[in-house]
């Protein structure tokens, strides 16, 4: 199918490319505007951690990652194998890491996001860098860009300009009020994979701050997760915090604090730690037995904090080991978040993802209101849902409209 029109993308970052490849794919003459002077900022940073595009774990599975708006669509119509098949064909061979994770073989963004805009500039697709959309004029977008005030008319725009983490990247959220102002409705935002605070008494923060806690497995609400989480000198943050963020953030709002539970050796049961703990020279202080068992300093600096004393009891201890609370207070601000919760609600939209008041504009990318964990699921309903736009939006373009 080819469509001979004329498309607007707004936010170039993965959603917005992934749709302003799409839309050029099948013939459309496509912009794509953003406020900041190059598209991808976000992709970029994320690629400073080694950019894990996907996930390798079982669709069913990966669908149970997210909340929120149902993406299940959107990810069956282009799962983690064809978005690596898709780097693959920019010349970006990808890998399974030991977690399950997926990452481009050279462990950077900037490789993938070169290739992609080489792409999309032999495709046609113009750029408009410098370009904050400010709102619709009638049938036209209107931007601030660098000579003035601007209107641009096209017969369709897909909306990628992302959550509200990460401002200084472009995703400020500021398009909210906005798409409110319009008819669209919207839920707040709240910061997801994000920081908590907690009120260290024995100065854990201030001492081990940047210090990982590996191997271990964190409890909420019947919920549990391994993997690493890092003290910081206000709380603690890391993947696993991450996954429970969620459950976490609705506890601490409904009730100003959440009971987080650690187990700082979940590979040796009660009995095994016992036993270890049983093994030693009469007169080894508890910090020395905790050693012996292999706690690290941060883990037993962060047992002390939630147990306010130490059993000297094996069995007692090897519990407190088990199940470790602490006492989160509170959330990191959105600013450090590493994506948000909140966006257009699923009552805005139709199953095209276009907007309900604004018919010809859709919405994909972390606009809408859903979240999910770090570990590829964040970029993968991204790519997905910027596809599913454009698919929308080119259904849309060729359906007869009425008068």
């Amino acid at each position: 199918m080819s469509v001979q029109n004329s498309c607007a993308v707004i936010g170039g970052g993965p959603a917005g490319l992934m749709a302003a490849e799409t839309l050029a794919e099948a013939g459309c003459h496509v912009t794509v505007y953003d406020q900041m002077p190059s598209f991808g900022r976000k992709l970029l940073m994320a690629g400073v951690g080694g950019l894990n595009l996907t996930h390798s774990e079982g669709l069913e599975a990966f669908q149970a990652r997210y909340r929120g708006m149902p993406l299940r669509s959107m990810i069956e119509a282009f799962p983690p194998e064809a978005l690596r098949a898709w780097c693959e064909d920019l010349g970006q061979e990808t890998f399974v890491g030991s977690s399950g994770r997926v990452f481009p073989k050279s462990l950077k963004a900037s490789p993938l996001l070169r290739a992609w805009l080489r792409r999309l500039s032999e495709l046609g697709v113009q750029p408009r860098v410098r370009h904050r959309w400010t709102g619709w004029r009638d049938n036209a977008l209107a931007f601030d860009a660098p000579d003035g005030p601007l209107e641009a008319i096209h017969d369709a725009a897909i909306f990628a300009l992302g959550g509200a983490s990460w401002a200084k990247l472009g995703s400020d959220g500021a398009w909210s009020g906005i798409v409110q102002q319009a008819g669209v409705a919207t839920a707040p935002f709240k910061p997801a994979n994000c920081s908590f605070e907690i009120d260290w008494r024995q100065h854990v923060g201030a001492k081990f701050a940047g210090t990982p806690m590996k191997s271990i497995a964190l409890s909420f609400g019947g919920t549990t997760v391994r993997g690493e989480a890092m003290v910081s000198e206000t709380g603690i943050e890391g993947g696993a915090v991450y996954a429970l963020s969620p459950d976490l953030r609705d506890a601490i709002d409904a009730t100003g604090s959440a009971r987080l539970v650690i187990d700082l050796k979940p590979d040796n049961d009660l009995a095994q730690l016992t036993a270890r703990l049983k093994d030693g020279r009469q007169g080894d202080t508890v910090t020395s037995r905790l050693r012996k068992v292999g706690l690290p300093p941060v883990s037993i600096a962060v047992l002390r904090e939630g147990m306010h004393s130490l059993p000297q009891d094996p069995v007692a201890l090897a519990g407190a080991i088990k199940a470790a609370p602490i006492i989160l207070t509170g959330m990191g601000g959105m600013a450090r978040a590493i994506s948000t919760a909140g966006g257009v609600r699923a009552e805005a939209i139709d199953a095209a993802l276009m907007l309900r008041a604004k018919p010809g504009c859709f919405v994909a990318g972390e606009m809408l209101d859903w979240e999910a964990p770090t570990g590829g699921y964040l970029l993968q309903a991204c790519f997905a849902s910027g596809r599913a736009a454009a698919k929308g939006a080119l259904d849309w373009l060729v359906a007869p409209k009425s008068s």
